[in-house]
């Protein structure tokens, strides 16, 4: 009967509230989503596991009971009062925040308990062969519950941690200048010391003071990693008032504020990680540095943004997310452009007797040649060109720059500086202008001047 109305109202209903009905199904399945939510959370979090013992099991059981028992409630009766719960919820972000955890462990519990709940509710659907538009309705309500039960231990941790959300996030972003300016290689000598005495080998007669960076960390409950990713965003995301720290995960770090705003993750971005940021920047540009050690957080923030200029200006193809890692040869070709370009006038300075055309021309066919290694049917297939038009030229190249092409390393160089040539003609930079000069035309094979 349960069953019966409850799938007729799903059918008939637009998206909104659960069928109360719903409710009769779900309050004999708590107990045992209880202990399953328990023991899994124990599982992922290894933050968690050596609590789940004696009176703190104890205590996790009672507050998992209570948020599941306020979620059926409000199935049952929308207008259920919710003042326990969100009581219960504000004591357990205090309470982490007095552990000197994270709230990073907290959102991976609700994560874990979220998912421990949408596999009990496909059993009981098929169980009471119930209509798929049900089991997604409940799962859109599970992840908006886990939300506000989210917000409610992050209002308990902040008022724990003795400020607002502005002066709380206005911590953290100091937290990450501290970082990019340095003080993470005191943290570094504060950790080898720490080692040093849990060995009995240190000179110290006593602990040193914790650094600035430690201290902070400390105060909002942020794990210090041992490598970290910079984001580089475009500034768009700043003006726009974006907020990442309700999107993403508790321990990536922001500032906003600056003129080029930027961000903090702990560790690599994974696949997982990646979508996350994705979701949360909906839409803005931004560019994954590469991941470093904790000292080396300002170069890879630098690369990040000197990647994000090569995709604003069109040498890198537009993504919403860039991984700054997989163009590093581009981002080093591209480091210096002063320095390419007295690299190319110096590499191609025989051709600067030629007009611009022809010598456009013949660059050309080198960087393909050089790239590639191809025959001249191979290369007169990428040129659009007859293989006996790429052999002419080949023939003038040889001529022109025989020792040149013959040495190993100015080979290299030559490719180098036509690499970083092609890479700043795409952002429409002008050609070196030494190596446009103006000279006498070279004598060239009759029949192929227009070539």
């Amino acid at each position: 009967m349960v069953q019966t109305a409850a799938a007729s109202r799903a059918r008939t209903q637009p998206p909104g509230p659960l069928p109360q009905e719903l409710a009769a199904v779900m309050w004999p399945e708590l107990p045992a989503v209880a202990e399953e939510m328990v023991h899994e959370i124990g599982r992922a979090v290894p933050e968690y596991r050596p609590l789940l013992e004696g009176s703190y099991r104890t205590v996790l059981l009672h507050c998992v009971r209570q948020n599941l028992t306020s979620f059926v409630e409000l199935v049952a009766d929308p207008a259920a009062s919710t003042a326990e719960r969100d009581q219960l919820c504000r004591r357990l972000g205090q309470f982490e925040a007095h552990e000197g955890r994270g709230l990073h462990c907290l959102q991976s519990a609700l994560r874990v308990g979220a998912r421990v709940g949408l596999r009990r509710a496909t059993t009981v659907g098929t169980r009471y062969n119930l209509p798929a538009s049900l089991i997604v309705a409940f799962a859109d309500a599970v992840f908006a519950y886990t939300d506000v039960i989210e917000s409610l231990c992050r209002e308990g941790y902040v008022a724990a941690r003795g400020g607002g959300d502005d002066a709380w996030e206005s911590q953290r972003s100091r937290l990450l200048r501290l970082i990019l300016a340095g003080v993470s290689d005191v943290v570094t000598a504060d950790r080898a010391r720490g080692a040093a005495n849990r060995a009995g080998t240190s000179p110290d007669p006593e602990p040193s003071p914790p650094s600035p960076l430690t201290e902070l960390a400390g105060r909002v409950g942020w794990r210090i990693p041992e490598r970290v990713t910079l984001v580089a965003l475009s500034p768009d995301a700043g003006r726009n008032g974006l907020r990442l720290p309700g999107r993403l995960d508790e321990d990536v770090l922001t500032d906003l504020g600056d003129q080029r705003p930027h961000l903090l993750v702990p560790g690599e971005v994974d696949e997982p990680r990646a979508a996350r940021l994705e979701s949360a920047l909906d839409g803005r540009r931004a560019v994954l540095g590469v991941t470093v050690g904790l000292g080396s957080a300002a170069d890879s923030l630098r690369w990040a943004r000197q990647t994000l200029s090569l995709v604003e200006t069109g040498v890198l193809p537009e993504a919403p997310l860039t991984r700054c890692e997989e163009h590093l040869v581009t981002l080093w070709l591209t480091g210096d452009p002063a320095l390419a370009e007295r690299l190319a006038v110096r590499q191609l300075a025989p051709l600067s007797g030629l007009t611009p055309g022809q010598r456009e021309r013949l660059v050309d066919t080198l960087r393909t040649w050089l790239t590639t290694r191809g025959t001249a049917a191979q290369m007169a297939q990428l040129l659009h060109l007859h293989p006996q038009t790429v052999r002419y030229r080949m023939r003038a190249l040889k001529r022109v720059l025989g020792a040149q092409l013959g040495d190993p390393d100015q080979r290299f160089a030559t490719e180098l500086a036509l690499r970083a040539l092609h890479l700043r003609g795409r952002a429409g930079a002008r050609p070196p202008a030494g190596a446009h000069a103006k000279g006498r035309e070279p004598e060239l094979p009759r029949g192929h001047e227009g070539d």
